[in-house]
């Protein structure tokens, strides 16, 4: 189901689906933390730091760097690629999984509430 919403509606989306985050009892994510995580989980695997630093436009330290913090809170893993030692893999996790459903859940929330 498609909505409309005006400009301002969605940028209020926005701040009322931030403040949720902050809020709540999960780690914060930054917006780029939050990107990544979500290529991870919404697109095919295999995920490799060199294709996620492509497909965002940065550079691979920056997504070594958000990896590390995601990784320490479980939401991620990672492997050496065994055909190209090279490629470091970027693995889901259950953890990551459930934090990737409350994302849609609050998201799904606050929009309902911006529409009543």
């Amino acid at each position: 189901m498609a909505v409309d919403i005006r400009a301002a509606q969605a940028i209020r989306l926005l701040r009322d689906f931030s403040l949720g985050l902050v809020r709540d009892d999960e780690p914060d994510l930054s917006i780029r933390q939050i990107a990544i995580l979500l290529i991870i989980y919404l697109e095919p695997p295999p995920h490799t730091v060199r294709g996620l630093a492509t497909t965002l436009g940065v550079t691979k330290p920056v997504i070594t760097r958000a990896l590390d913090t995601m990784g320490k809170l479980d939401l991620v893993t990672r492997k050496r690629d065994d055909a190209d030692r090279r490629n470091v893999i970027i693995q889901r996790t259950v953890r990551g999984a459930l934090y990737v459903e409350m994302l849609g859940d609050l998201l799904s929330r606050k929009a309902k509430e911006l529409v009543r």
